[in-house]
Formats: C-alpha cells, structure tokens, sequence
C-alpha cells in the first residue's frame, strides 16, 4: 500500500511554530517541506490561543502561501482557539488571560484576516455564545467545527453537534485530569456517531487501550489520525524553552515539562511516527490505516482536490518514506 499522510492539526515543526508574530512565508515553506520529506501529503497549519496582533500577523501569512513541489499542500488554516475553556486542564497550553467568548464578529476578523481560508475551528461548546457561532461558520463559510478544549456537559455537546460540529479535536487530550466517572466530555463525544474523533497516536498522548476504545466506539471509519506536532519536535534532543516553559524532548518524541514525565508539553512527533505507533498495535488492517491516515480527513474536510498517494509505502507492518524531494530523511 502506498499513501500520502494528511494531518489536521500541525502547531509547526523543526523550530517554525505558526502562532508567532514574525512567522514569514519561507518559514511556512520550510514546514511544508519538512512533511512532505516525512510523508504528509496535505496538512493545515494550526494557530492557536493568541493575542489579536498576532492573529493580524501570522493568519495573512499562512493564507498566501503558494504550494511549490516538494511541500505538503497547506489545505487551509485550523483556527484552535480562542473559543476554548479556560479553566487549568482543559486549556492545555493555552494562555487564559487571552481566551474569549464566542464572537461571530471576532471570528468574521479572523476570517477576513485569514482571506476566509481557514478550514477548521476549534471551540468549547459550553461557552456562551458557541452555538449561534457554529450555526453562523457552518451556514456562511466552509469551515469545519470541532470540539476541544473543553468540559461540556453532554447537553453542550449534543447542541453543538446540532447545530453544525462534525469533529473533536485530540479526542482523550485537552480535558482535565480529574474528572467525573460518568458526566465528562469523553463518553458524548465518543457515543454521537455525527463527530468524527481526532486521536494522537503517538503513544504517550493516549494509552494503547484507549486507543482501542475509541477506535471501537467511532469505528475506522470516524477516526482521524493527527499529529498536533509542535515547534520544538525535529530539533536536537534534550532542553528547549517553549512558550516560557522548560520542557524536555527526548530521542524517542516524548516531549514533556522538565522534571515531571508525565506532564506533557505538545507532541514531538509527526505523522510517520503517529501512523506506526498505531500499525504496532495491530488494531487495523491496511485499508483502514489508509483511512484513518488519509482519506477520513479529506472526507471530512469536502478536499476533492489533487493530493499526492506514494510518499510512503506500507511493508511489513511499517510505514517507510517512499519519495523524498532533496534525498534526506
């Protein structure tokens, strides 16, 4: 089997992090390229919670750039935030002071700063405000809603998905620790067979048995899987600063709060090694590691365009890069 990777959700890579005022389109370019050097296909440049100067700055950007050979195809802009709950655990690393209440006027700013390229948009549902702002993306624009950051109850969910949601972000991440046994986002989410789950197979964001579960609830066929890489994975290993934290990224991907393994910083990992963390498990067969991995995503999204399918080739249980645009890996 041979297949391009498509990933939803790219913070950046190999030092370029898409949410940074001075982002510039070589850095995009050089992003763009690094994937499809690791077999990514198409992807979308995710911007997460920021301050407005920086939305003014970074979303221009990333809507003109211009595909050139050996990139990844940018299939537009993932918009994760600032709609998102601000409570510590579910905001992850967003910063709280720069949250904000649903805003179809601040998401038609972001839009038309985003020359109406952006393609997905992350929110919690329980915000007030949420649903009139899913109704509004989902009738004006072709922008897709997902679910993330969140500790909706599952009456939120469910209007949610009423009203227009069609995914949930890193299903499993972005929530709290502790939460109740029985009244948390995770069974809604899992249980409406109309949202198609993203799942970050990179084998630290979710345990193999809840990758199972989830698999099970949504079936191949509603499963997405996506990277949510960050800036620092594809630099050199050991202690990086990010966002004013110490982290650490070891050989293997694992990326964490110095001092404390279990507290994650981000992903470390791209595509190709999230794809093969789950291959290892032996949940899937062929056909569906080529949907989760691919043609869910472009499903989802309406993308009836052209897109790359021999990157990587699938042999003995193990993706391997297939073609790469400069010879290196």
């Amino acid at each position: 089997m041979n297949m391009g990777f498509v990933d939803l959700h790219v913070n950046g890579i190999a030092g370029t992090d898409f949410t940074k005022p001075d982002l510039t389109g070589d850095d995009v370019s050089r992003v763009a390229a690094y994937l499809y050097r690791h077999g990514v296909a198409g992807f979308c440049p995710t911007v997460i919670t920021t301050s407005m100067s920086t939305y003014r700055r970074c979303l221009p950007v990333l809507a003109g750039h211009k595909h050139s050979p050996g990139e990844a195809k940018v299939l537009g802009i993932h918009v994760e935030g600032p709609f998102l709950s601000p409570q510590d655990g579910p905001r992850g690393i967003h910063p709280a002071d720069l949250m904000r209440q649903p805003s179809i006027n601040l998401f038609d700013q972001l839009r038309s700063w985003a020359d109406d390229k952006i393609l997905m948009l992350t929110l919690a549902p329980e915000l007030p405000g949420s649903v009139e702002l899913i109704r509004h993306v989902r009738t004006q624009t072709t922008a897709r809603i997902s679910i993330g950051h969140t500790m909706a109850p599952s009456d939120a969910i469910r209007a949610a998905v009423d009203a227009g949601a069609t995914l949930a972000t890193h299903l499993g991440n972005g929530l709290a620790s502790m939460i109740h046994r029985h009244y948390n986002p995770l069974w809604p989410l899992l249980d409406d067979d109309r949202l198609s789950a993203m799942l970050i197979t990179d084998g630290f964001h979710l345990p193999a048995d809840m990758v199972r579960t989830c698999l099970r609830a949504k079936g191949a066929r509603r499963s997405i899987v996506t990277s949510d890489v960050v800036h620092i994975s594809g630099l050199d290993p050991g202690d990086h600063i990010m966002h004013g934290v110490e982290v650490v990224l070891e050989v293997n991907g694992h990326l964490h709060r110095r001092g404390a393994d279990n507290q994650l910083a981000g992903s470390g990992c791209h595509m190709l090694d999230c794809m093969n963390h789950l291959s290892s498990l032996e949940i899937l067969n062929e056909k569906e590691l080529r949907a989760v991995g691919r043609t869910n995503a472009l499903d989802v999204l309406g993308y009836d365009g052209e897109m790359e399918d021999d990157l990587v080739v699938y042999e003995g249980g193990k993706f391997k890069v297939r073609k790469i645009s400069d010879g290196s890996a």
